[in-house]
């Protein structure tokens, strides 16, 4: 019966694949299976001292890292990040964020983790945009790996400018002292993984693990939705 009237939905009110706009079936959700097929997935959860760890070792107290897909400019990670951040899509996000959990969890790469933490948007980004991209990928994680999501630890204290046509210099700046953690003393001996949509020098995860460098015994692992290409 709900197959049935799913279908009748779907030809009503046509669902279209973010990637290639192709038309969904009803067993669909988002991405057609092709593109979820051919979705450049990185696999450096399965890589120790991987290409994302080096790139934060002496930055953080890192205990692992990685990216589920591979973002080229113009590519099919760049239009779905776009549909994800700037097009109103919230739902998209728990959908990759299960999808990233799904993958990566028949290796180790959850085990330990206290909490998943979203990277935090100002208030106004916030307001703007109307949710956290990040927030809804940690709610998609959090649903598969029933570790809890605290989105009350970290907030940003200022509405920095856009990172995107940011040279590497300037990206560290321009998040310097940008964050701040609100429950430093829940955090002692924890081991949190910070999530966000995109990693393109680490700046901004590495700003993050410095508004709670002065929390004793904290561990950090990062994940991300995807990783450019020519980090």
């Amino acid at each position: 019966m709900m197959g049935w009237l799913n279908d009748i939905m779907d030809y009503v009110f046509p669902r279209y694949c973010v990637v290639c706009g192709q038309a969904l079936s009803s067993s669909e959700n988002f991405l057609c299976a092709e593109c979820l097929i051919r979705l450049p997935r990185t696999n450096l959860h399965l890589q120790k001292d991987n290409d994302i760890e080096k790139n934060l070792w002496g930055k953080m107290p890192l205990e692992r890292a990685s990216a589920y897909l591979r973002y080229h400019k113009k590519g099919m990670v760049s239009t779905l990040v776009a549909n994800l951040k700037y097009k109103g899509n919230a739902r998209l996000g728990v959908f990759m964020g299960r999808c990233m959990a799904k993958d990566l969890q028949g290796s180790s790469f959850f085990a330990g983790i206290d909490f998943i933490v979203p990277l935090p948007l100002h208030k106004s980004r916030l307001k703007q945009r109307g949710y956290n991209q990040s927030e809804q990928l940690a709610q998609g994680i959090s649903l598969v790996t029933n570790i809890p999501m605290r989105t009350d630890i970290l907030v940003r204290k200022r509405n920095t400018e856009t990172q995107t046509l940011k040279s590497e210099v300037q990206r560290w700046e321009n998040l310097q002292d940008g964050f701040e953690c609100r429950s430093p003393e829940e955090l002692t001996g924890k081991h949190i993984l910070l999530v966000d949509d995109v990693m393109t020098t680490g700046a901004t995860v590495v700003a993050c693990a410095d508004a709670c460098n002065k929390i004793p015994r904290l561990r950090i692992s990062v994940l991300t939705l995807s990783v450019a290409a020519d980090m």
